[in-house]
């Protein structure tokens, strides 16, 4: 099992899950085109995904998933939730997920779980294919003991590290605004997250990503001593995602 990202932060999110012959992309922030040019940046052309998995209804993850899967005629899952507040719901087929049930996708077995987020009813995933396992974890305020169960011993862990707190404190955002991102509802600081990582099983994994920051509130050398320090390594066996590159494949052995 492989995974990789198309991009990661407020611009738009996307990543991509592949065992075998099955190719599912978890959100799609994306215009068509972008997403198409880097699908195929990552040797996969768009027509070939059995899927598109939405984890919640904000245009940096949901934005683009309707054009796409119409252009090349792709299944969506999301939560009824999520359904529910969709704008642009005409795509081909819509399956609905429940986000305490696992579902499989091919030769992925798709594992959500609920988190706290300022969305009609988010999920983030345990991505497995009977063997290993990915975890998943963005666009949360907190961090939840079911969160942490799920996260343990898997073999990689994709995490949000999307602010420092004194910068987001400090920075441009307008009060109100920083509420939310800092909130309880909002998105993880660089030491919640890691925070999280003390309090899980880490000793299978074989990569941890840092996804989703912010490039106003955050920067890649804060995120990544906070995962180190949290984890007891130095910070170069870490890796944090980007919004132009995303992230290339990493294979779990």
């Amino acid at each position: 099992m492989r995974f990789a990202l198309l991009g990661s932060g407020s611009k738009g999110n996307a990543a991509l899950f592949s065992c075998r012959d099955t190719h599912v992309l978890l959100d799609c922030g994306f215009s068509v085109q972008e997403s198409t040019r880097r699908l195929q940046r990552l040797g996969v052309e768009p027509e070939s995904l059995a899927a598109i998995v939405v984890t919640h209804e904000h245009s940096d993850h949901l934005g683009g998933v309707a054009r796409v899967a119409r252009r090349y005629g792709l299944p969506v899952w999301m939560t009824r939730g999520t359904h529910a507040v969709w704008n642009d719901v005409d795509v081909p087929c819509i399956e609905h997920f429940d986000p305490h049930t696992p579902f499989a996708i091919g030769d992925l077995e798709m594992s959500p779980y609920p988190v706290p987020h300022d969305a009609r009813e988010p999920a983030q995933f345990v991505v497995g294919n009977g063997a290993t396992c990915i975890g998943v974890l963005s666009d949360a305020g907190s961090v939840t003991p079911h969160m942490c169960r799920m996260l343990q011993a898997c073999d990689s862990l994709l995490i949000e590290f999307n602010h420092d707190s004194a910068m987001l404190a400090s920075g441009p955002y307008p009060e109100s605004l920083k509420r939310r991102v800092g909130g309880a509802y909002g998105h993880l600081s660089n030491m919640q997250a890691a925070d999280l990582l003390r309090r899980i099983d880490t000793s299978r994994v074989q990569h941890v990503v840092l996804t989703h920051l912010s490039e106003k509130n955050n920067t890649p050398e804060l995120a990544l001593t906070a995962g180190a320090e949290a984890l007891g390594c130095e910070t170069h066996w870490l890796v944090a995602a980007e919004q132009d590159q995303g992230l290339a494949w990493r294979e779990i052995s």
